[in-house]
């Protein structure tokens, strides 16, 4: 028997499908009353928010960033222009003569091969792991 009042009551909502229902006044549900506020948990404290007037920290101008000497330089520009050079001109369409596309090449292998044979052999100090506090 419950199946029956499912299957009216399912009946009722697909014929009722897209109109609007009048509730009467008495169905219409009563308003709840407003809860009050509750003190915000985060609210920093007013004596710790600094004010404009306080003295505030002002770190000192950055140096300038060091130059590389021009040799280390020229092998990182190799090592890192030459494959931008190539790869712009291989999207790009433009046909690079055979010897500017080897010397670009020869300027990639060129700069890596000088960067890693100025790399130190040794730490300068030999009890030094590398660690750094």
């Amino acid at each position: 028997m419950p199946r029956s009042n499912e299957d009216e009551a399912w009946r009722a909502i697909v014929d009722n499908y897209g109109d609007r229902a009048e509730l009467a006044p008495e169905d219409l549900p009563a308003p709840e009353p407003e809860p009050e506020p509750q003190p915000d948990p985060f609210e920093v404290p007013a004596e710790l928010v600094p004010t404009l007037d306080e003295e505030r920290f002002v770190p000192p101008p950055a140096p300038p960033v060091p130059q590389p000497p021009r040799d280390r330089l020229l092998a990182w520009a190799g090592l890192f222009g030459s494959p931008a050079v190539l790869l712009f001109t291989v999207v790009a369409g433009i046909h690079l003569p055979s010897l500017v596309a080897y010397a670009l090449v020869g300027a990639f292998i060129g700069g890596f091969a000088y960067l890693v044979a100025a790399m130190p052999k040794g730490p300068h100090d030999p009890f030094d792991d590398g660690a750094r506090l």
